[in-house]
């Protein structure tokens, strides 16, 4: 077995196995009522996490290279913020209030614009505000889905 085959095995297992259990949770977690969506959700991701594990076994999976670290550093300030959002804010703050600061920190990291520019401020404000109020009729609103209760809401 190459490494080439090993930079998709090992990922697609990590992924399945994620995916494997997040549904065991969803299927567990009592209200059942309240996790019908993730059920669904988590139904359909082990499909595909399974679909792309078999063809990494397989080797049908042929695409890439893997990161270069160039590309893992860019990367990196992201992924931090976002596990920041898993293990405390959507928790201590609330979905709605944890997912807003999460998403204008990624967008403020990634936004090439300088960090001066009030302009620019009011931008990511403004389409924080827009993409946070599409969020809340999504699952508040059109799936009634029960999200992390926090500080705020």
């Amino acid at each position: 077995m190459t490494s080439h085959r090993l930079q998709h095995i090992v990922p697609g297992i990590a992924i399945f196995v994620l995916g494997v259990i997040v549904m065991w949770l969803s299927f567990t977690q009592e209200p059942a009522e309240s996790f019908l969506f993730p059920r669904i959700v988590s139904i359909v991701f082990v499909i595909l996490a399974t679909w792309n594990l078999l063809r990494a076994l397989l080797g049908y999976a042929k695409v890439g290279r893997g990161i270069a670290i160039g590309e893992a550093t860019n990367i990196l300030p992201g992924f931090i913020v976002i596990l920041i959002y898993i293990f405390w804010m959507a928790k201590a703050l609330g979905f709605y209030a944890g997912s807003a600061v999460a998403f204008l920190a990624i967008y403020s990291l990634y936004d090439p614009v300088p960090f001066s520019s009030l302009k620019d401020w009011a931008k990511r404000l403004a389409v924080t505000l827009v993409f946070m109020g599409i969020m809340y009729l999504l699952f508040a609103k059109l799936l009634e889905v029960q999200t992390p209760r926090g500080m705020f809401f």
